[in-house]
């Protein structure tokens, strides 16, 4: 084979290099992982290492569906540091990745890491590692701490010695799996050392350090490290580490800097010290107590180190058995939405869908992995609807009962505040909030704090996982199921809604999101959920061969039109910018109009929307949360939704069509839908015709009876909860993830 020499202009960026030996259990999901990364430019090189299992027929089926793929075949073993060598020889990328054929990466991580290494010219650049346990019995935790965790930072030599002490305190850089230039390793001819069997990464990155690599860590998590019985890694013995202190032999006279010098002894120290450990396992593990006594005697730090296995021994004990494979398929919704009832649209919508999941014979859990949702909330109190879920995982709270509390008590500080201010612009005393309002929870980046939540709570609970709203399909990686189902629920166009609400001069309220990031985050996706089909359309065009379904707001109508008992004018809504800028147009330019021609008539305003309103206008009642709707909307004459920006499908639309009401809405109100309803409402988008409109319903009880009519038809036909969710059972009952390689951000 003919020793291929990096010259800088290949179009590879990255050689994603995976030694295998009999890893038939996990290499599929290894090379899965690599060939989906967002970076495309990749080439994958399988380097076997005479395997006796059927890992061999896997890769050639994987290479049969993405040719970027390679494999090289070897009829000696020769260890991974070996197999490992002989992929260099033969790679074409400006980067060198090490994928060991057991562990993961996250589908952004190639494209990060060469970014950060053009960035900063480093030769090295690592991020950080979760180590999991394939059991699930202990719980995922990250490599890095302090000071690595919380910014980039450089790696001096002196670094690398001084955290890669077996059983040493601090992250054991040595674990850490970066890339590197593939042209210092070229020009310095640096190659795995094949005597070692394990440490042969730290031995790898410590020569290049001492050739002038410059190295690069980033705290970001993009490296998913398994531990289970047969990982190299936990094969610590007296024979592997005699041959790490036999490399290593002669260290301190080839590199005789002063500051290495400390650091090397060091090193070598810990070595014999966890060779003697071995020793004392050993003994106790035969019997021989004697042995042990004598060993434990003569080196009392080696025997203080007999805590860690100890440890791990009673937390082996303790823990929960692996879990049994489950009769009825795992669906874990990840969710950043305060659910905790259905008081507003995007809550009812997603009890909705999990509501008919269960019905479909579906176990239906709920994570929710940021304290940010409970916003300004001390405490949350579950309704009866919130029972469907057969578990409920917050982060940051205390379950009792059906509270959820937050742990930090800054948020209860913050909740006082914020009822102060709504008292005081409630009765005009201020013109704007004293306080700063909580962040917009469903649009914030995962932190590491959430990732690990997720690693922690999703595995045995996600054959299929659900991200609520695009901003969570980052999340999927860390669930650490790539054989998941992975669906999204859109909710609406989010990228729509900043120019709409830029024509209201709302655009401070909205969280903006370009056209093109938001596609790229549904594309994360094997399936999308749009709640109405011209956003899918436009998904369609941007993501053609990707399975998107159009899930509507589902209802149940009544029996027969609620023509209403008085002169009422209803508004439902939440606090959404969509919802409170409506209800300002409505009361400001609308109402006064009605009341001049129907002074009898009386505005109800329900939903959190009345917290935005200072004062109460005339013949106006704010209700705030309303628990039960069915008395409001059967004594209300018409049912408005003045909306003048928005997007999805405007559920307060269905909602008052499914009561048999008669409504006037605005265009707005009808995207999505428009080409369906018909004459069942009727539109306006000028003050004066909506206006009119009002006042000419609450006049005629005959016409409202007709629309209430239709608007009962209409829902019965394409609003029925089979009719909007069967798809997505559907969806979840196809079985097979997206194809290796398939194109998975535009």
């Amino acid at each position: 084979m003919t020793k291929w020499q990096n010259d800088g202009s290949s179009e590879i960026d990255v050689s994603v290099i995976v030694a295998n030996y009999n890893g038939e259990k996990f290499i599929a999901d290894a090379i899965r992982s690599a060939c989906n990364q967002s970076l495309r430019s990749i080439e994958v090189i399988v380097s076997d290492d005479a395997s006796t299992d059927s890992s061999i027929q896997i890769v050639k089926s994987l290479i049969a569906e993405d040719s970027r793929i390679r494999l090289i075949e070897s009829g000696v073993n020769g260890g991974s540091a070996a197999a490992r060598n002989r992929a260099l020889d033969v790679a074409r990328g400006q980067w060198i990745s090490i994928l060991d054929s057991d562990d993961l990466m996250h589908p952004d991580r190639l494209q990060c890491l060469i970014g950060e290494g053009a960035k900063t010219n480093a030769d090295i650049v690592a991020d950080d590692l979760a180590l999991f346990d394939t059991t699930r019995r202990v719980a995922p935790q990250t490599l890095f701490t302090r000071r690595w965790s919380r910014a980039a930072s450089w790696v001096s030599a002196e670094d690398y010695l001084a955290t890669s002490n077996f059983y040493g305190k601090g992250p054991a850089l040595g674990y850490l799996k970066p890339i590197f230039r593939a042209s210092i390793i070229a020009s310095e001819n640096i190659r795995y050392d094949e005597r070692l069997t394990i440490a042969e990464d730290y031995n790898f990155v410590f020569r290049l350090l001492m050739a002038g690599a410059e190295f690069r860590t980033i705290p970001q998590v993009g490296y998913f490290y398994r531990r289970h019985s047969g990982s190299v890694s936990h094969r610590l013995n007296s024979t592997a580490l005699r041959g790490i202190l036999d490399v290593e032999k002669g260290w301190k006279e080839q590199w005789p800097l002063i500051s290495l010098q400390p650091l090397l002894r060091s090193r070598e120290r810990s070595i014999r010290r966890a060779i003697r450990l071995d020793a004392l396992v050993q003994a106790i593990k035969l019997r021989r107590l004697a042995k042990a006594v004598t060993l434990a005697m003569t080196d009392p730090a080696a025997a203080w180190l007999l805590h860690i296995p100890l440890k791990q021994f009673i937390r082996r004990l303790h823990s929960d058995p692996e879990p049994l494979k489950a009769k009825r398929r795992q669906i874990c919704i990840l969710t950043r939405q305060r659910v905790v009832s259905r008081t507003n649209g995007s809550s009812r919508y997603l009890l909705d869908i999990s509501g008919f999941l269960v019905s479909r014979g579906f176990d239906v859990h709920l994570v929710v992995p940021s304290p940010l949702t409970m916003g300004r909330w001390p405490f949350l109190k579950f309704s009866e609807d919130m029972t469907i879920f057969k578990s409920i995982k917050w982060r940051g709270t205390v379950r009792l009962g059906r509270y959820v509390i937050a742990r930090d008590p800054r948020i209860a500080l913050n909740g006082m505040l914020g009822l102060l201010d709504r008292f005081l612009y409630r009765r005009g005393l201020i013109s704007r909030p004293l306080s700063s309002s909580a962040p917009y929870a469903i649009g914030q980046p995962l932190t590491r704090q959430d990732q690990l939540f997720i690693a922690q709570e999703a595995p045995s609970i996600a054959d299929v996982l659900i991200a609520d709203y695009c901003f969570l399909t980052d999340a999927y990686p860390y669930a650490l199921r790539p054989d998941a189902r992975r669906i999204v629920i859109m909710h609406d166009l989010f990228s729509s809604r900043s120019s709409q609400f830029a024509a209201l001069n709302a655009s401070d309220s909205v969280f903006s999101l370009p056209l093109a990031e938001e596609v790229k985050m549904l594309a994360r996706a094997d399936v999308i959920v749009a709640i109405q089909r011209d956003e899918a359309a436009v998904l369609q065009r941007k993501l053609a061969g990707h399975e998107i379904v159009v899930a509507p707001i589902a209802a149940l109508p009544v029996s027969r039109p609620q023509i209403g008992t008085a002169e009422i004018v209803l508004f439902v809504g939440s606090s959404a910018a969509p919802n409170v800028d409506g209800i300002r147009w409505f009361i400001e330019v609308c109402w006064p109009i009605v009341r001049e021609r129907r002074p009898n008539a009386m505005l109800y305003v329900a939903g959190s929307v009345c917290n935005a309103l200072a004062g109460t206008p005339p013949a106006t009642r704010l209700l705030n949360v309303v628990d039960a709707l069915d008395d409001l909307y059967a004594e209300a004459s018409v049912v408005i939704s003045p909306l003048r920006a928005g997007s999805g499908l405007k559920i307060k639309l269905i909602e008052g069509l499914s009561k048999g009401k008669a409504m006037v809405v605005t265009t707005t109100t009808t995207q999505g839908v428009s080409d369906i309803l018909g004459g069942c409402v009727l539109v306006a988008d000028s003050s004066s015709v909506f206006a009119s409109m009002v006042i000419d319903l609450l006049g005629d009880e005959g016409k409202r009876a007709d629309l209430g009519a239709k608007a009962i038809s209409l829902v019965s036909q394409h609003f029925s909860p089979e009719r909007a969710y069967g798809v997505i059972a559907a969806a979840i009952e196809r079985t097979g993830a997206a194809a290796i390689g398939k194109f998975r951000a535009s």
